[in-house]
């Protein structure tokens, strides 16, 4: 079988006054990441690494923050238009692989939820997704809790 790879990354800054979203779950936490759509890291690094895989642009091409028609707009919209874009081109996701990196707040029990809520906008089985969440052991931005990051590996197959 034919396979194409992609990655993706993303980091955000965490402010007061946003919701936190990752993979579409809403997590609750006293911030948010800060963007110019809802910010979710994890949607956005997966985007670009479906996009990758299938040749097309990245995410800040589709989407451009100069677009106010993608201002505060949840990133699982973006996340479906790509995967519609994905159909388009004849390919289907084989598999999604994330680390999620953020000192706070602990995301262990919410991995399940983020699988499913990717697995459901992208119209694949949640099996085929994976998230783990890791810290920076207080190193970095994402270590003394300024901000989350996020890496996606993405697989993308012919479609059948």
């Amino acid at each position: 079988m034919n396979f194409k790879i992609g990655i993706g990354y993303d980091i955000h800054r965490l402010v007061k006054g946003r919701k936190l979203y990752l993979g579409g779950v809403l997590i609750p936490y006293s911030k948010g990441l800060l963007g110019h759509s809802d910010g979710d890291v994890l949607i956005h690094a997966v985007c670009d690494a479906l996009l990758g895989a299938a040749g097309l642009c990245d995410i800040g091409e589709m989407f451009p923050d100069t677009d106010q028609r993608y201002k505060n707009i949840r990133s699982s919209i973006l996340l479906a238009k790509v995967g519609a874009a994905l159909k388009q081109k004849g390919v289907k996701v084989g598999n999604i692989d994330a680390v999620i990196i953020a000192q706070e707040p602990k995301l262990t029990g919410f991995k399940k939820d983020i699988a499913v809520s990717l697995s459901k906008i992208l119209k694949v089985k949640a099996q085929n997704i994976s998230v783990k969440a890791k810290t920076n052991e207080g190193l970095d931005a994402s270590g003394d809790s300024r901000a989350i990051a996020c890496y996606a590996v993405a697989t993308l197959k012919k479609g059948d």
